[in-house]
């Protein structure tokens, strides 16, 4: 297979990883549309925190040394029609209605259309719901090469299970799901992820299960999560620790652990409503999915609505009062904000006339401020004392933190983790 040039559509965090281990057995092409994205590569720097940054340069230095393997950057769509294989790993969100935005994943597939050539493959990566590679992405393939699928171009489905912020689990170390659209590119495509994936793969019986495996791994997450959402909205009125519960119903071999909180990222927090717009497209409303996500996404507003109760069990004045938000990123010691829904907590507190203010050492304010026009800070303002304290994100460094120089006698101070002492806090989910 050594003959294979593979060429990487869009460098986040599900593509870089993927580029840079492919580089050691291949020759790679990391394309981005992003020019400040790939010069950012190029110098060996990554925002996302996601590289192995020495195997990332020792690569690209292979790739001036030889002629066959290695990785380089570029922007230049020109440079991509030497390439043979297409592995497409681009965002697909949702957006404001909850409904699929495939318009990245359109416009890549238009792209590699343009430059596609007889006995060519194309690999998805990105979560879609079933039926999307073949249905909506393959006849853009078709219309902008004017070739024909499965018989002068291919296809392939592997869904990406990049977990960000893992150092344990990563690329090699996760079982990959793997199809195509013949069962001679099955195997290929399944040979092709076998040769870096040392944790072995899955060849599905085609693209469809390929595509619905994905998206149910999260949804089933999602369903699991918003139980023990609703656990603590009940157990709130009772008067009860959700944790304690869990606590003791855990000491059962068959119970599943799963913690309350809020659930955003890229997947968790999305590819439901992804399994739910293919399900609605056939004529069947679900019921469990989109119950699971109405909860999910409303754990925000509890938390804020929460803190504000609490405050007012101290006698604090609510309007003008100051509130730390400690952390915005979607899960803790990684930089990816996708989806978060910290955010829901801010706008809730603001809406009180709360003054607030987030505080997160490891997310980018320059990417919160355009995707949220949120404020963020790296520093505490020195003697700043604030009357609440909502711990939204389980940071290392928040979990060792000393809130005292930051506190009031009466600051409430709300874990939305349940990482910290239970002794210094008012509340927790």
């Amino acid at each position: 297979m050594k003959h294979n040039k593979i060429a990487i559509i869009g460098l986040g965090y599900v593509g870089l990883p993927l580029a840079i281990e492919f580089s050691k057995k291949y020759d790679v092409l990391g394309f981005d549309i992003n020019q400040e994205r790939v010069q950012e590569l190029s110098s060996g720097q990554d925002r996302t925190r996601e590289a192995d940054l020495p195997a990332m340069i020792q690569s690209m230095e292979a790739k001036k040394a030889a002629a066959e393997t290695g990785l380089h950057f570029s922007s230049d769509k020109e440079l991509l029609r030497s390439y043979n294989i297409f592995i497409i790993t681009v965002p697909t969100p949702i957006d404001q209605f909850k409904a699929p935005d495939l318009k990245p994943l359109i416009k890549a597939s238009e792209m590699i259309g343009g430059v596609l050539k007889k006995g060519d493959i194309v690999i998805y990566e990105s979560t879609v719901y079933p039926g999307c590679t073949e249905e909506d992405c393959v006849p853009i393939l078709e219309k902008a090469s004017g070739l024909k699928f499965n018989t002068d171009f291919f296809a392939g489905y592997s869904p990406e299970r990049i977990n960000p912020g893992d150092k344990v689990n990563t690329l090699t170390k996760i079982k990959k799901v793997t199809s195509g659209s013949t069962p001679e590119i099955a195997e290929k495509v399944d040979q092709l992820y076998k040769s870096i994936i040392a944790a072995g793969t899955h060849k599905a019986p085609n693209i469809k299960v390929a595509e619905a495996s994905k998206a149910i791994e999260n949804a089933q997450r999602d369903v699991n999560i918003s139980f023990v959402n609703e656990l603590a909205l009940i157990f709130d009125r009772i008067g009860i620790d959700t944790n304690d519960v869990i606590d003791a119903a855990g000491t059962k071999w068959n119970f599943l652990k799963y913690q309350p909180g809020l659930v955003g990222g890229h997947c968790i927090g999305v590819d439901p409503y992804y399994l739910a717009h293919k399900a609605q497209t056939l004529g069947y409303h679900p019921q469990v999915i989109l119950s699971g996500r109405r909860v999910n996404d409303n754990m925000g507003s509890f938390v804020a609505e929460k803190l504000v109760k609490l405050m007012i069990d101290k006698d604090q004045k609510i309007k003008g009062a100051k509130v730390l938000i400690m952390g915005v990123t979607f899960k803790e010691n990684c930089p990816d904000v996708r989806n978060t829904r910290v955010v829901d907590i801010y706008h809730e507190l603001q809406h009180y006339g709360i003054d607030v203010v987030i505080y997160d050492p490891w997310a980018d304010p320059e990417e919160v401020d355009h995707e949220y026009s949120v404020p963020v800070t790296h520093e505490l303002n020195g003697g700043m004392r604030y009357d609440g304290i909502v711990v939204a994100v389980a940071h290392q460094e928040f979990k060792d933190f000393d809130f005292e120089p930051i506190r009031k006698p009466e600051t409430v101070i709300f874990d939305t983790k349940a990482c910290l002492d239970r002794n210094i806090v008012d509340g927790r989910l």
